[in-house]
């Protein structure tokens, strides 16, 4: 349905579109394309210079856009069962049908995980070309929004009036690409509740910084409660990053108390070091640490054993032991983390008890929804929370346009 006009409070001719999308990212310009190919009016507002600007810059320029293996076990949420709706109903397989109708060349990096075989800018056109029947809106600061029979979106470029409005600015995650809490404002003011945002798949701060490690990394086990991740792990000049500790950093609370870190995934830590003494008894004890890089190896001796250890005939077992320990039972301590400005996504968000799971419209504000990373639905690593975006902004469009 095109936009219709109405006679506002101040006496002026207003066009009431279908939709207005607060957001050119991900989510947003899926929701727009979706509504507005279905014959809804959409106008998709940002104050970016340009639309999708965090997809540009994720997998370091080629965009890893999903994931084949995508479960609502890949997801952390309040309502852990909250997404299953909307995965089902636009999946990866849908959005990689979407990318070959538009020729872009796609490579799998690793299980599960496609990529660009180009640039992200790909994804980006690709959009923007679906959408291309929406009004887009950019370089537009969004300064408030009421309702008063219709959705009434303030700008410093103008009003804009919808039937429905949805929220799709993201989350906090990477300021310096603009990212703010309006969508997490907009639905307090609605009433909705907003469970409390925080950084996710971001590197962590060691207490006691390990500066001369910089640099190094090598295959972990990262262990918190019940979650558990194997990749691969580096260390920072401030602490340590890499695949591994990013997953694991989501599912961490403040202290992060008891993560555990096994650098020898898949070995019996004890076992081998003994089964290395009584092959090389002669050798001296870096020889225990051969699977490791060079210097972390030289930095865990040094630690557990001393610089004047002697030869590995000289060691107890017991002495040892206690570095298998320490190596497949390492228990950093965690001072905290790198924080929005190198965190990968945010977590928290919009309470998805106050949101309908199959239409991601607000249940207490018809005609209000919310999508993406704005929601409290926080992928891993690997392609899931551009699955959120496709899917969450699909359900929403969808939604829009039956109602349009």
């Amino acid at each position: 349905m095109h936009g219709a006009r109405r006679h506002d409070a101040h006496g002026y001719d207003a066009v009431v579109h279908d939709a207005v999308v607060l957001g050119a990212g991900a989510a947003g310009l899926m929701a727009a394309a979706t509504a507005s190919r279905a014959g809804a009016s959409v106008v998709v507002i940002d104050h970016a210079p340009e639309a999708g600007r965090k997809i540009l810059i994720s997998g370091g320029g080629r965009c890893n856009f999903t994931n084949l293996d995508t479960r609502a076990e890949n997801f952390l949420s309040a309502n852990r069962h909250f997404m299953r709706s909307a995965l089902a109903g636009y999946t990866p397989r849908d959005f990689l049908a979407l990318v070959e109708r538009h020729r872009i060349a796609w490579q799998e990096k690793a299980a599960g995980q496609l990529f660009c075989a180009g640039s992200a800018r790909e994804i980006v056109s690709m959009l923007l070309l679906e959408a291309r029947a929406c009004h887009l809106q950019l370089g537009t600061r969004i300064t408030g929004l009421t309702h008063d029979g219709t959705f009434c979106v303030e700008t410093d470029r103008g009003v804009f009036r919808a039937r429905c409005v949805v929220l799709a600015t993201g989350g906090l995650s990477i300021p310096k690409l603009g990212a703010t809490d309006l969508s997490l404002r907009l639905a307090r003011q609605f009433g909705l509740a907003v469970v409390p945002p925080a950084p996710a798949l971001v590197p962590l701060l060691l207490e006691t910084p390990l500066p001369d490690l910089a640099g190094v990394s090598l295959p972990v086990r990262t262990q918190f409660g019940k979650h558990g991740f194997t990749d691969g792990m580096v260390f920072t000049h401030r602490g340590l990053s890499g695949p591994a500790i990013l997953q694991i950093s989501s599912y961490l609370d403040a202290a992060a108390d008891g993560m555990r870190i096994d650098m020898l995934p898949g070995t019996d830590a004890r076992a081998h070091l003994l089964a290395v003494k009584r092959s090389r008894p002669r050798a001296e004890p870096p020889a225990l640490l051969g699977a490791l890089p060079q210097r972390l190896a030289r930095h865990l001796i040094g630690q557990s054993l001393g610089e004047d250890a002697g030869t590995l005939a000289n060691l107890q077992d017991r002495r040892i032991a206690a570095l298998a320990g320490m190596l497949s039972e390492w228990k950093p301590a965690i001072a905290g983390n790198e924080g929005y400005a190198k965190a990968e996504v945010m977590r928290g968000g919009i309470d998805t008890r106050a949101l309908s799971s199959r239409t991601m419209e607000a249940r207490d504000v018809p005609g209000l929804y919310a999508v993406g990373e704005a929601v409290d639905v926080t992928g891993w690593l690997g392609g899931y929370n551009f699955q959120w975006a496709w899917s969450s902004g699909y359900a929403a469009g969808r939604a829009i346009a039956a109602r349009s």
